[in-house]
């Protein structure tokens, strides 16, 4: 069979950083590859898609002007659960109704032949049925297939398979399901409307392909499965194989660095907290380690000088560059910067603050590769003696580097736009014939 040499290729996620870097870097290896991509997204994030070499195409410029994401982050920073998850629904209920309402017209005037979707924007998936175009979707977040012996994300429960656990997490998920159902109704709405078939509440949350499905975890970090479908793929960490060096970003001391060990701690980019960081640079106090800090600008050059321990402190650091010097990680379990530790095989303490984050430190703790506390039990003793515990116990060390390995041998980007590829070119699901072969890493495998 012969395929197009070229595609025309949208992309759809939500407008937060997180979802929109591995988003970037898969566009970017398809437009290597000589395809076109287009980004569908606000206006706040057109320099950084347009940076990367990709199209841009404003949606809804007059609802969403420039500086509408700073405001709802920061808005979202002073939230805690379960209101921060219900203000990420009503936002999502409004962010639904624009794309179903725009996306349609300005996919067909653009001529863009298929798209790819993030998990977290069903709106995107709708409209692409809407269209009769190939889509395939991407877990650019934790990955949200439901399975009864699978606990909700939003849990920092750990796999059990028995009628407790499957009752308890059925439980949950009607919790989530009636907290987003005007979200949902929203979609429900277009789908009666564009006479699409129904789709159940635990459904239509997420978009899924029936073509492929993608998660940039590996499966090593996952619980347990038994229900993937069969073109669901495991690919690890979507990141540019040659990302733009730090230095033309902006800059980083590096000359302050010393030969100490070094513990690398990030919030990520939603939930910055003053009072955390401080407990963090409390905690590595007088450790013989030197600990730096990305606040993410939530701090003035006031706050960060009074900070114990004297912590070298910046708004943003080049991570990867970081973690490639680090022994440990302390991190919010937002998944790309786990991903990012475990790819260069650097063991976590996690503090999990909102959304999927208590999942993915359920996870760090399943495969051994880190402790966890829980945001709402800090203390600056609990993680002291946490972060001595994985610094001191080979173990952790052993289980990052084993999902190093792991990483190193999902296939990344490359693999993930050959998947893109194969879907869209035969408008067939693409299998993955090892879908049910995946391993979890235990503490009882390694010698």
């Amino acid at each position: 069979m012969s395929y197009p040499a070229r595609i025309h290729v949208g992309i759809t996620c939500p407008p937060a950083i997180g979802h929109l870097n591995p988003m970037m870097a898969l566009g970017q290896e398809l437009k290597q590859r000589g395809h076109r991509v287009t980004f569908l997204q606000v206006l706040d994030f057109e320099n950084p898609i347009r940076a990367s070499g990709c199209d841009f195409y404003a949606i809804a410029p007059s609802d969403y002007p420039p500086g509408t994401s700073a405001n709802f982050f920061a808005n979202l920073r002073n939230l805690r659960e379960p209101a921060a998850t219900r203000y990420w629904f009503e936002e999502q209920q409004r962010v639904a109704a624009i794309f179903c309402r725009d996306l349609p017209v300005a996919i067909q005037n653009l001529g863009i032949d298929a798209l790819i979707v993030d998990q977290n924007e069903p709106a995107g998936a709708t409209v692409a049925e809407y269209l009769g175009l190939p889509f395939v979707s991407v877990s650019n977040g934790l990955m949200m297939q439901r399975e009864p012996d699978i606990p909700p994300v939003f849990t920092l429960w750990s796999y059990e398979k028995t009628q407790w656990a499957r009752l308890r997490n059925r439980m949950v998920h009607g919790c989530v399901n009636a907290l987003s159902r005007p979200y949902s109704q929203v979609l429900a709405a277009y789908r009666r409307k564009w006479k699409l078939p129904p789709l159940p509440q635990g459904e239509i949350l997420y978009a899924n392909s029936k073509l492929a499905q993608i998660s940039q975890q590996p499966s090593v970090f996952d619980f347990p499965r038994s229900q993937l479908p069969r073109h669901f793929h495991y690919v690890g960490p979507l990141r540019s194989p040659h990302p733009q060096p730090y230095s033309q970003i902006c800059s980083f001391p590096f000359s302050q660095l010393t030969k100490q060990p070094l513990i690398y701690a990030s919030l990520g980019s939603l939930m910055q907290n003053q009072q955390v960081f401080t407990c963090i640079a409390a905690a590595c106090e007088g450790l013989k380690a030197q600990l730096v800090l990305t606040h993410g600008g939530s701090l003035s050059d006031k706050e960060a000088a009074a900070l114990p321990g004297s912590p070298l402190t910046v708004s943003y650091a080049p991570q990867r560059e970081l973690l490639a010097r680090a022994t440990l990680t302390i991190t919010h379990a937002g998944l790309n910067t786990v991903l990012d530790s475990l790819t260069y095989g650097v063991p976590m303490v996690a503090v999990p603050i909102a959304f999927e984050q208590p999942g993915i430190a359920a996870r760090i703790r399943w495969t051994g590769v880190g402790e966890v506390i829980p945001g709402d039990r800090l203390s600056v003793r609990g993680l002291r003696s946490a972060i001595q515990q994985v610094l001191t116990l080979r173990s952790y060390g052993q289980k990052a580097l084993l999902a190093k390995a792991a990483i190193a041998a999902s296939g990344g980007v490359t693999r993930a736009a050959d998947i893109v590829e194969q879907a869209i070119w035969t408008g067939e699901p693409v299998i993955n014939q090892s879908i049910f072969n995946q391993q979890t890493i235990s503490l009882e495998s390694v010698g």
